[in-house]
């Protein structure tokens, strides 16, 4: 069982839309993970069910009993995040401003304050209409993504695929080169990097090639919007060819993208044209995969 990533180095380069449709084309075979989990998506293309919700707890959080507190104010004397504030004379927690420090619990003389996990968000086990399934997640508002969710997503992504004897887990990961994307990253097989042909295009796909590499995973990359600016799609070019990464296809810009996704379809069902380019790149890919 394989593991494929897809990931971007920036947002806006069509990366979801892409994995959509290379999940489409894998149907059956495969298991979908969205750990682009702070812009989730894919759930407009795939239409999952939602099925099976679990909770998912992270970081921490202060909680003031009332009943024991004795309003001395010594916890927001000393909160160096402005997180406790007074309300009719009781002290509140701002559950957005609480940094789970624990400094306000240890000087509380009356032992009011604990620290506790609070929920933020749930993991879905969906059913999708490729016929297979996606594990995705859905955050809470104002809720932080720590790189933990990623790693649950990936995880119980990975277990269904070996208890079903599928031959990969599709990953659409995170753009930029935080958290999540080391995350998405760990335990993969292949990176599919989508890049566009702009200057922040190349700038960020460099970029989170240093992390690919880091790691020493194979590489393949689809150049999308190829034709916006032939000069630096050369550059790319350039680029893949000298570091060793396997160039997939190059696809002209398309409005087509957009209408396809507010349709609720992947592309290679929309556009014929587009949709044999990004045949194409998968056939490419599972060769290059062994699967």
């Amino acid at each position: 069982m394989k593991e494929i990533v897809v990931i971007s180095g920036k947002g806006g380069t069509g990366k979801t839309s892409i994995t959509a449709s290379l999940a489409y084309l894998g149907g059956e075979d495969l298991i979908v993970a969205d750990c682009d989990v702070d812009a989730a998506d894919m759930h407009l293309l795939l239409s999952p069910d939602f099925g099976n919700p679990e909770e998912f707890y992270s970081g921490e959080l202060a909680v003031i009993n009332q009943d024991v507190c004795i309003q001395c104010g010594k916890c927001q004397e000393v909160c160096r995040f402005d997180a406790i504030s007074v309300v009719n004379n009781q002290y509140f927690v701002d559950s957005l401003g609480c940094e789970g420090c624990g400094y306000c619990a240890r000087v509380c003389p009356a032992e009011a304050i604990t620290n506790e996990r609070p929920g933020v968000g749930q993991v879905f086990v969906s059913n999708i209409r490729t016929g297979s399934a996606m594990v995705h997640a859905r955050l809470n508002i104002g809720a932080d993504n720590s790189g933990k969710l990623v790693a649950k997503v990936k995880k119980d992504a990975k277990s269904l695929a070996e208890s079903k004897n599928k031959t990969a887990v599709l990953v659409d990961g995170s753009p930029g080169l935080g958290c999540p994307v080391v995350s998405s990253l760990s335990g993969a097989n292949f990176v599919v990097l989508v890049t566009e042909s702009t200057v922040s295009g190349i700038h960020d796909l460099k970029r989170v090639y240093e992390l690919v590499e880091k790691f020493g995973i194979k590489a393949g990359c689809i150049i999308n919007k190829a034709d916006l600016n032939p000069g630096v799609t050369d550059k790319i070019k350039g680029f893949l060819d000298a570091s060793g990464i396997v160039l997939l296809s190059e696809i002209p810009y398309n409005e087509s993208f957009t209408k396809a996704m507010t349709n609720g379809k992947t592309i290679v069902e929309y556009d014929k044209e587009l949709g044999a380019i990004i045949s194409g790149s998968w056939e490419q890919i599972k060769e290059l995969c062994e699967i």
